[in-house]
């Protein structure tokens, strides 16, 4: 099952209410926050992200399994552990960047206390 979760968006402006995540070296942007669901990613200049998942935008769907999703895609970064209940990948799908989002626990996967406030 695939629920759509938000449209990831690079920029190069901070962004009000960021939260950093280590493991890519990127700030994010909680898109529940936003009117159109929109997650802003400002990566650092030593991120390990390259290609189309830094330079494009993506969407982001929740699934039930990371690798029953990924399936025969190409994988494009991760799988891996982007805070402490939410696993995710970046995959190609027709040329585009997807991001599924595979969830330990139920709720909001932004952490609490970081998100932007309005």
């Amino acid at each position: 099952m695939r629920v759509f979760d938000h449209v990831g968006v690079p920029t190069d402006k901070s962004q009000p209410g960021e939260f950093f995540v280590e493991t890519t070296r990127v700030w994010i942007t909680d898109p529940a926050s936003h009117r159109h669901r929109i997650e802003f990613l400002r990566f650092e200049p030593d991120s390990p992200v390259t290609g189309p998942v830094r330079d494009l935008p993506h969407m982001a769907f929740r699934v039930d399994n990371l690798e029953e999703a990924v399936g025969e895609h190409r994988v494009l970064l991760g799988p891996f552990q982007a805070t402490e209940s939410l696993r995710v990948v970046f995959v190609e799908i027709d040329g585009g960047v997807f991001e599924f989002m595979e969830f330990a626990t139920p709720g909001h996967w932004f952490p609490e206390g970081d998100a932007p406030s309005e």
